[in-house]
């Protein structure tokens, strides 16, 4: 009978630790999806020089899409003016980089809140990724640098 008192209060605990495991294993596909979206706009605005608001609502809409959150909920900062690509040295120039700041919100960070008396406004985080890239695009013959 001992036993049977053990199990029943030991056992909601470790079902918390499974519950945990399948929500980091959807958290961390969640995260792959994201950095393979972020991947493929980084491409294309390496392309176009520049993060456009093209890049930026398509971005919004293919996560928002696989992701299942709302495109407002999506925070890009990124370089919206054309960069172009330098094939010569010039001090205090930044050499044509396109810098991105992207954030999605992770709604639930942790299994088990209600019998852990962890609240649902602390149960959520903001993931970013953060980074600059080369632009690709050349001058107009212009000559515009």
């Amino acid at each position: 009978m001992k036993q049977l008192i053990v199990l029943v209060a030991v056992l909601p605990l470790l079902l918390v630790f499974m519950m945990q495991a399948t929500l980091d294993q959807k958290n961390s596909a969640q995260i792959g999806l994201f950095q393979q979206e972020v991947a493929v706009a980084r491409e294309q605005a390496r392309q176009a020089g520049c993060f456009s608001a093209a890049i930026q609502r398509n971005l919004k809409t293919r996560l928002g899409e696989r992701l299942g959150i709302l495109p407002e909920e999506i925070v890009i900062t990124a370089t919206e003016e054309v960069q172009y690509r330098l094939n010569y040295f010039t001090a205090g120039q930044q050499r044509g980089l396109i810098h991105y700041r992207i954030s999605i919100p992770i709604k639930r960070l942790m299994a088990g809140t209600r019998l852990l008396g962890i609240p649902a406004d602390a149960n959520q985080g903001v993931y970013t990724i953060e980074g600059c890239t080369a632009s690709e695009r050349l001058p107009d013959a212009e000559g515009q640098s």
